[in-house]
């Protein structure tokens, strides 16, 4: 039998299971543009996505720091989560299927938060492996003290 993860006992270099791979499509774009009130002409018309240098339409950015925040909180409380942040570094042209990743980094024991621990995040395209998105993030771990 498999043991279950718990990051309550994880330390620096554990990888948290994986986001399933997510497929993004246009539909994906008209429904997260809708949901999210960002219906810039690049996600959802070819002809606006070429007419600004690209070869077709893209994904939003904030689509894949949503996902990260989704594998963030399959472990973490959303209160847990003290912080996020990320660097969008290549475009996600569709369709495509990202994975969501995340690292732990260090662990800090005491703290003005308690117990804590510092995530390396990341978003590729499950394909090719490319890196869309780098982030890092900030976490309380279960028995860390709570405001």
């Amino acid at each position: 039998m498999s043991e279950v993860f718990s990051l309550a006992t994880a330390g620096p270099g554990t990888e948290l299971p994986d986001l399933l791979p997510q497929q993004i499509d246009r539909a994906t774009l008209a429904a997260f543009a809708e949901a999210y009130g960002d219906p810039n002409p690049i996600h959802l018309d070819p002809r606006a996505a070429r007419a600004a240098g690209l070869d077709d339409v893209i994904a939003h950015g904030m689509l894949s720091l949503a996902l990260l925040g989704r594998l963030l909180v399959e472990w973490v409380p959303v209160k847990d989560v003290l912080s996020l942040r990320a660097s969008f570094v290549a475009v996600t042209a569709v369709p495509a299927r990202l994975r969501c990743t995340a690292r732990v980094q260090a662990v800090q024991d005491e703290g003005p938060h308690g117990r804590t621990a510092r995530l390396v995040l990341a978003v590729r395209l499950a394909e090719q492996g490319t890196l869309t998105v780098r982030g890092e993030a900030l976490v309380r771990l279960p028995g860390g003290r709570r405001p």
